[in-house]
């Protein structure tokens, strides 16, 4: 069970004991565990990042019985505040059809009105004006194992725009979708595939029909989960463009850019030797034995919904780079796509995998069509997120700037 600690008052005593102990008891021990160079996870990690690690860690696990500590705008309204640019987007129930049709009947999922939010280096603009020649946008999906975080600028995953604006100045402006959340008990049991992939989809029809960019000036961008999305909703758009033009979709975005993409989302990158069980004492998004599976299958159970954990094995919406051998997931026919990783982080494994399928159906190199790749050593899950994690998160920052300035 998650989330067992939710209610008061067990809630704000678990919380007071974990401050406590943690200010007086953990980091002084994680401090000195951390001198010496043997006893650090990586060999290159500092003494502080070791030690901010490993409170991420520890602040994982403890959400995962509280809840989350912060609460973050969701679909229901846009969370207005200064500076912030919100947008409503219409559902496009219009532009579902095939299997996903199938599917969203069968988990009772309709299309819905949800925010949006823009992020511009030109902070004047005003939210949804039309692209002025020569602007690009970074279409994002964020990440949160589809169960929480936000569109919203407040929320860590913003912090990718920005880095994005900063290193990348053909990126001019940002938009991210408020794509709906999962639960499953002891929450209320909602939004499960394919709830996500309506709603990335209404954003993009959003930012080519109603802002007005070209789809060649867009980047859709998802990191973790959101990368999962970004690959179903490329799968989506290639698909059923071919095979059903009277739909009359959007075409293909300018390029793919996936972070630390979960793409697997079954158990066919698990093991003893893999990437998912030695990283969880250096990842933060890992606990050992017990707690990582629960924690783990908690967001797959709210994310695959009526479908069951089984589902994720055996399809290539959800699970792209499973190694099954009945998950055919092809990628001819996608856009040119950078795949980022970092070398210390649990999804490792699954990550290789997705780029070696994407090269072996769309070839290597950085023009259109193709498929580049970027490793970041002892980097972790999502490491741009950190403005600490230098220099890898500099690094990779730069190689996408490098990526979207060779677009040809």
């Amino acid at each position: 069970m998650v989330y067992e600690l939710r209610e008061q008052p067990w809630f704000g005593l678990y919380l007071t004991y974990q401050v406590v102990s943690t200010t007086l008891f953990r980091l002084p021990y994680w401090y000195l565990s951390a001198y010496p160079l043997s006893w650090r996870p990586r060999p290159s990690w500092s003494v502080t990042r070791t030690v901010l690690v490993r409170l991420f860690s520890h602040l994982f696990r403890v959400t995962q019985k509280t809840g989350p500590l912060v609460r973050f705008p969701t679909h229901h309204a846009i969370a207005a505040s200064p500076g912030v640019k919100g947008v409503w987007v219409n559902p496009v129930p219009h532009l579902i059809t095939g299997a996903i049709l199938v599917l969203a009947h069968t988990a009772n999922i309709t299309c819905a009105r949800i925010p949006g939010y823009w992020i511009d280096r030109d902070t004047t603009l005003s939210a949804g004006a039309p692209p002025q020649p020569g602007d690009k946008v970074l279409y994002r999906l964020h990440g949160g194992s589809y169960i929480q975080l936000s569109a919203h600028p407040v929320d860590p995953t913003a912090n990718i725009a920005r880095g994005i604006l900063v290193h990348s100045p053909r990126i001019t402006r940002t938009f991210a979708i408020e794509y709906r959340l999962s639960s499953a008990q002891p929450c209320d049991k909602a939004n499960s595939f394919p709830a996500a992939l309506l709603d990335a989809l209404a954003g993009y029809v959003y930012l080519v029909e109603e802002v007005g960019f070209r789809p060649e000036d867009v980047i859709v961008q998802g990191d973790s989960a959101g990368g999962n999305l970004a690959l179903a909703m490329m799968r989506y758009l290639r698909d059923y463009a071919n095979y059903h033009p009277d739909l009359k979709l959007p075409r293909m975005p300018g390029g793919l850019l996936l972070l630390s993409p979960w793409a697997d989302l079954g158990a066919s990158h698990e093991g003893p030797l893999s990437s998912l069980s030695s990283p969880f004492s250096v990842d933060y998004t890992g606990t050992a034995g017990r707690d990582r599976k629960r924690t783990a299958n908690y967001g797959k159970t709210a994310f695959l919904g009526p479908f069951g954990l089984g589902f994720a094995e055996k399809n290539a919406w959800v699970s792209p780079a499973s190694l099954h051998a009945c998950v055919d997931a092809r990628f001819d026919g996608f856009p040119r796509t950078l795949v980022c990783a970092g070398g210390a982080e649990p999804l490792l494994d699954s990550i290789r995998t997705l780029w070696w399928k994407m090269a072996r159906d769309m070839g290597e190199g950085e023009g259109k069509g193709r498929v580049a790749y970027h490793e970041a050593k002892d980097a972790l899950h999502d490491h741009i997120l950190f403005t600490w994690h230098e220099p890898e998160a500099g690094e990779t920052l730069t190689r996408i700037a490098s990526w979207i300035d060779n677009e040809s």
